[in-house]
């Protein structure tokens, strides 16, 4: 059954809000006076539909239905979460929670995504204060999985296991914070750089692209994937974190930063950031922006995937849970009809896999191809615990035919067809299709190999009568067309 979300201001925040949801496969209503609200949503869509469903390696279900009301209570209407994301001013939220209660369901759960406000300032003078929980994001919504979820005494732990559970099932991080404090928790830290940054541009130190240059071509990097204690402990090698809080302590002392002491806000600092801000980005639009951020966040949370790392671990998880729900099977038991070719890959190709000519290079194909042989292994059973045991499957040869072109953002399927399994040999025939559009094949004789000796060898007896099971089967089906095909041969 389709979920429904009720989104209740519709800016860069609400608008990515929807994203996340409705790409998750909710349906969303959408509330927001502004008689821009529509257009603004939609081109916030434009960008999630073409950077999240390539961020991971399982597609995403078919898209929820997406609609506008002109009232709080027509929006609300059958949500079971409400995400408020008007304006941050505590009388206005407050007015909103009045009429969100007096219209939604009881136990539907209400998240402000406000970054300053404490949960007991909005649940105060509510009726039913339990239902109002923080859950603050990060811009963009659609692709940054951090939420701060923050709670009270007032809220029932069914409510915040409910929370808990649908963050998760977006894609999303909860971070619960069990003591609510001003800002949270992330925000204070980009407060704390913020002001630091103020004054270094105020005192003439660095301008506004040397500050974020710092941050982009350092720390941020190691940040992303390790977050703060982590990476000093790394900073203290093999001695670990005493060892770096032994050594660097002392600095604390250090009249190293002016955190405590804020800069005023002259129009003088104000125009001198402005400028400089204009001078190093200036010449490009803020969707131009945009999506370069994107394809940036795209790119390192897939290397990060790549290492099973940070963000990366956490939309390896997402794909992980999501893998029945796009009919790839993991074992044999899970394939839904042994006698036709079997689903390895069901996936967008993502933003980082197309070349100068705008679509797929040749090498994803390859690595398409590659991931569609690893999935049958595993249906098979030759599994990370076998393969760390002594064994696995080696390619040997490789034929692709490029049919037809694949573009970034568009979904593609492998089909895999056993054409030959028995002793050592394993001889896979894929297709790849964008519905039914037939894009390429691929053509792979394999061996088994013992790791220790690196030389060919007989697999295990499951392995080889798993594989046998599914060779017999398709042994009905057609020879596919061009099986066996030379390089130049006519087509």
């Amino acid at each position: 059954m389709t979920k429904t979300a009720a989104i209740i201001g519709g800016g860069v925040i609400g608008g990515g809000w929807a994203a996340r949801f409705l790409l998750n496969g909710w349906n969303v209503r959408v509330f927001d006076p502004d008689p821009e609200a529509e257009r603004k949503i939609s081109e916030v869509l434009g960008n999630a539909r073409r950077s999240l469903p390539g961020l991971g390696n399982v597609a995403l279900p078919p898209e929820g239905a997406l609609s506008f009301h002109a009232t709080v209570a027509e929006a609300v209407d059958g949500a079971e979460w409400i995400q408020e994301s008007v304006p941050e001013r505590l009388d206005l939220k407050q007015k909103v929670y009045a009429e969100l209660q007096a219209h939604a369901a009881t136990d539907a759960v209400i998240g402000s995504s406000t970054s300053g406000f404490k949960p007991s300032e909005l649940q105060d003078g509510r009726d039913r204060p339990g239902q109002i929980v923080v859950t603050h994001p990060f811009n963009p919504v659609y692709l940054l999985p951090l939420v701060e979820l923050v709670t009270t005494d007032a809220n029932p732990a069914g409510v915040i296991d409910r929370a808990k559970e649908i963050i998760s099932s977006v894609g999303m991080y909860p971070l619960h914070l069990k003591k609510e404090i001003d800002a949270h928790v992330a925000d204070r830290f980009l407060e704390a750089v913020w002001r630091e940054a103020l004054w270094l541009v105020k005192d003439g130190i660095a301008t506004t692209e040397e500050i974020d240059n710092a941050i982009r071509y350092g720390f941020g990097i190691r940040w992303a994937q390790m977050g703060l204690f982590e990476t000093y402990r790394v900073a203290g090698g093999e001695a670990g974190m005493k060892h770096f809080m032994a050594q660097f302590g002392p600095a604390l002392k250090w009249p190293w930063t002016k955190l405590m002491d804020v800069p005023e806000f002259t129009d003088e600092l104000v125009d001198l950031i402005a400028g400089q801000s204009d001078d190093q980005s200036g010449h490009m639009s803020i969707r131009d922006l945009e999506r370069a951020r994107d394809d940036n966040l795209v790119g390192m949370m897939r290397a990060l995937s790549a290492n099973d790392f940070g963000a990366g671990a956490l939309q390896n998880a997402h794909d992980a849970a999501r893998l029945g729900e796009a009919g790839l099977a993991t074992t044999m038991t899970e394939v839904a009809d042994l006698g036709q070719p079997i689903l390895t890959q069901s996936r967008v190709v993502p933003l980082d896999w197309t070349d100068y000519n705008g679509h797929m290079t040749e090498s994803r194909y390859l690595d398409a191809f590659a991931q569609s042989t690893d999935r049958l292994m595993l249906i098979i059973g030759c599994t990370p615990e076998y393969i760390a045991s002594g064994g696995s499957f080696f390619t040997a040869e490789t034929h692709i035919r490029h049919i037809d072109e694949v573009h970034a953002g568009h979904p593609i399927q492998v089909k895999t067809q056993v054409i030959m399994g028995a002793g050592k040999k394993m001889h896979l025939w894929h297709e790849m299709y964008e519905g039914d559009r037939l894009l390429a094949t691929g053509e792979h004789m394999l061996l088994h190999v013992d790791l220790k000796t690196r030389r060919s060898s007989p697999p295990a007896a499951h392995i080889e009568a798993n594989l046998v099971q599914i060779a017999e089967a398709h042994a009905a089906l057609p020879a596919p067309e061009g099986l066996g095909r030379a390089i130049g041969a006519p087509r």
